[in-house]
């Protein structure tokens, strides 16, 4: 049976929202899944199409929801609806509801990385559960160019893969050396499954081909398992 995606798109755009989405639509068909691309949030009010989704795609940062398009997501997501995304278009939206901040299992708090003087020439991502359909088989992974994010993490996520802050960028004291910040997660939310991935600044880091093989796996992973 064909799998319906949601694949939601804007906010920020330097976080280059659309060019983002172009990179997994493609993907998505290819796998056989009926796409449907949205640019706005009034979206998640509607009950009716988002039951008949297996998966959504956000890709938007910050902005905020109404109440309906906020208990929406979530009742879409309990039902058994996948959610996914990386970066800021999934741990760094409606910054103001703590309720979703609890569905996706974290939030952004700052990055030391993007700046003309603290860019970060590249970090390292480590794998730690190497036995996950998502991760197996990877290895870990440098990215170059790009932000490193500090989080604020549920510790009941299930956590994939890290990254190790070294202390070298961003203002001291605010960055300490040797902090492992968890980098790539899984959750539930009732019946749905939820993926998380910290990277993804720009479509750019999804040159690497570890950290693309992992977001591609996540959205498979986090698809609606049972009707």
């Amino acid at each position: 049976m064909t799998k319906n995606a949601l694949v939601v798109y804007g906010g920020f755009e330097g976080h280059r929202p659309e060019q983002c989405a172009a990179v997994f639509i493609p993907f998505l068909e290819k796998q056989g899944y009926r796409v449907h691309p949205r640019t706005t949030l009034e979206v998640y009010a509607d009950k009716d199409f988002l039951a008949s989704l297996d998966l959504i795609l956000q890709i938007w940062t910050l902005g905020d929801f109404t109440a309906e398009q906020g208990k929406g997501l979530s009742d879409a997501v309990r039902s058994g609806v996948g959610l996914a995304g990386f970066h800021g278009g999934i741990v760094d939206s409606w910054r103001s509801n703590p309720k979703y901040q609890w569905m996706t299992g974290g939030q952004f708090v700052a990055h030391p990385g993007c700046g003309p003087d603290t860019k970060i020439p590249s970090h390292a991502v480590n794998i730690v559960d190497r036995d996950h359909p998502i991760t197996r088989g990877l290895p870990d992974f440098e990215l170059q160019d790009t932000e490193q994010y500090y989080m604020i993490v549920d510790p009941g996520v299930h956590v994939l893969a890290t990254t190790t802050f070294s202390g070298e960028y961003g203002t001291p004291g605010l960055y300490p050396p040797g902090v492992v910040m968890p980098y790539a997660w899984t959750r539930t939310w009732g019946d749905g499954r939820v993926f998380v991935a910290g990277w993804g600044h720009t479509e750019k880091d999804f040159d690497e081909p570890t950290a693309l093989a992992i977001v591609e796996r996540g959205l498979l992973w986090a698809t609606r398992t049972s009707g």
